[in-house]
C-alpha cells in the first residue's frame, strides 16, 4: 500500500498543479473595466456598452464594466487589481502611477488627447477674461479631474489668480456635464470643464450658447488614456492595445465606438507624455 501511495503521489501533485493553473486561467477569462466618473452614470454606461462588446469579440473573453463612485475609487480599484483596465484622465493616471510606484502603465490614448484643452464658460456678459473671475462663484469638476480642475487651476495660477484667495467661492460639481448645468442655472457665474464634453453639448443642442459661452481656452496638454497594471500578462496587454488601435471609423462598429468615445482614433501612449501633468499638479500643490 505504501508503494502504491508513493507511485501515485507524482500524479496527485501534477493534478493539483493542473487544477490551480486551470483556475487561474479561468479567473482571467473576465476583463474588468472601469472609468473615472467624469459624466453621468447613464452616459458612462451608454459609452461603455459597444466597447465592451467589441473587446469581448477581439479578446475572446468576457468583459465587464464596473462603475465607480468617484475619481479616487477608479485609482484604487486598478492599484488593488479589482479591475484590469481603467479610463483615466492625465491627473488620475499620474496619481495611480505615483500610488503604485510606477506599476500603472498607459497603453493608448485618443489622438485628441495629444493636444487636449479645457474651457472656461460663463453666463455673465461682464466676464470676458480670467481676471474678471475675481470675487465670483466659480465651479470646477472633480478635484481629481485633469481637464475640469488641475489644468484650469494651472492656467489661473499662471495668470496670477489664486482661486482659493481670489474667488468668492470655489465649487466642485463632480463632473463636466454638472458644471455646465451649474453655470446655465446661475448657481455659479463661471465654470471650467473638458472641451470635448462642451463641444458635445453644443453639437447636441443641450446648452443655449446665447446664454452660456466660452470665454477662455487653455493651452493644449496630454490628457486621457486607457491604463493597465504592469502585472497584466504581456500577451494580453499586447492584444488589448491592438484592439484599440484597430478601431476604424470606416467600419460601422468602429465608427459607433469612436464617436461615443469622442475619438478620431486611438494611438499608443507612454508614461513620459504625462510629465507635464505631474509638474502642473506639483506646482498647484495637488500632488
Amino acid at each position: 500500500m505504501l508503494q502504491s501511495l508513493r507511485s501515485s503521489l507524482p500524479r496527485m501533485l501534477f493534478a493539483g498543479v493542473f487544477l490551480m493553473l486551470g483556475a487561474a486561467a479561468h479567473a482571467q477569462q473576465v476583463l474588468r473595466v472601469t472609468a473615472i466618473p467624469d459624466e453621468s452614470p447613464t452616459e458612462l454606461a451608454r459609452k461603455a456598452a459597444p466597447l465592451v462588446k467589441y473587446l469581448e469579440a477581439q479578446l475572446g473573453m468576457k468583459v465587464e464594466f464596473t462603475p465607480v463612485t468617484d475619481y479616487a475609487a477608479s485609482v484604487e480599484t486598478l492599484i488593488n487589481r479589482k479591475v484590469d483596465l481603467a479610463w483615466f484622465g492625465g491627473f488620475t493616471f499620474v496619481q495611480a502611477s505615483t500610488r503604485s510606484g510606477g506599476k500603472v502603465i498607459p497603453i493608448v490614448q485618443r489622438e485628441e488627447d495629444e493636444r487636449f484643452r479645457s474651457v472656461f464658460i460663463t453666463s455673465d456678459p461682464a466676464i470676458k477674461t480670467l481676471a474678471d473671475l475675481k470675487g465670483k462663484d466659480v465651479s470646477f469638476g472633480s478635484q481629481s479631474s485633469t481637464s475640469g480642475h488641475l489644468m484650469p487651476r494651472s492656467a489661473l495660477l499662471q495668470a496670477g489668480i489664486d482661486p482659493d484667495k481670489d474667488f468668492k467661492r470655489v465649487a466642485y460639481s463632480g463632473a463636466h456635464d454638472a458644471t455646465i448645468a451649474a453655470v446655465a442655472a446661475g448657481k455659479v457665474q463661471a465654470g471650467a470643464l473638458n472641451i470635448s464634453v462642451w463641444e458635445k453639448f453644443v453639437a447636441d443642442k443641450k446648452v443655449d450658447t446665447d446664454k452660456v459661452h466660452v470665454f477662455f481656452t487653455t493651452p493644449p496638454y496630454y490628457d486621457y488614456n486607457w491604463s493597465v497594471s504592469s502585472d497584466m500578462p504581456q500577451a494580453l496587454r499586447a492584444r488589448l492595445t491592438q484592439a484599440f488601435l484597430a478601431l476604424d471609423r470606416q467600419t460601422p462598429e468602429g465608427r459607433e465606438i469612436l464617436e461615443l468615445q469622442r475619438a478620431t482614433r486611438f494611438v499608443p501612449t507612454r508614461p513620459e507624455n504625462y510629465k507635464g501633468i505631474e509638474a502642473a499638479a506639483k506646482s498647484a500643490g495637488l500632488l
